[in-house]
């Protein structure tokens, strides 16, 4: 269990929102406030699960944000990155457990290739370790509030 940790002072604009909708049987279309839409199911159609879009949303946070530090020195010339964990069920009840980021990154066999690659491995750890809001919430848990309105 996570120790309480003092929750910082909220600036304004930091609230982050998007709305539910059911749309089928066991399907639900999540959308923001820009009006994106995304169409969420329960496993037994092509939609991204819950639990796939976290698995998503921690891979696309972290590469968002080495992309970000290496692209400023090369672009890369291929850029994947695999989200994977175990979902288990004990006395905690459903969770994740196993949580690894690998990523697969490759920049030009030049000088601004070289810059990229060196940065790579203090990219990756900035983003596990200070940057990736959506992996920093996993790894420091946060309590989270079921209200019915």
């Amino acid at each position: 269990m996570t120790p309480d940790l003092p929750v910082p002072p909220v600036a304004e604009n930091t609230r982050r929102r998007i709305d539910l909708t059911k749309i089928g049987d066991g399907r639900f279309k999540a959308t923001n406030a820009r009006g994106g839409v995304l169409p969420i199911g329960s496993g037994g159609d092509p939609d991204f699960t819950p639990v796939e879009l976290l698995l998503a949303a921690m891979a696309g946070c972290s590469a968002i944000d080495v992309d970000l530090i290496t692209g400023k020195r090369a672009d890369a010339t291929s850029f994947a990155v695999v989200s994977e964990g175990d979902k288990v069920r004990d006395e905690q009840g459903n969770h994740l457990v196993n949580l690894r980021l690998t990523f697969e990154v490759r920049f030009a066999d030049d000088e601004a290739g070289d810059a990229a690659r060196d940065v790579l491995p203090r990219s990756i750890a900035q983003s596990r370790d200070r940057l990736c809001t959506v992996g920093r919430t996993v790894q420091l848990g946060a309590p989270i509030e079921y209200v019915e309105a």
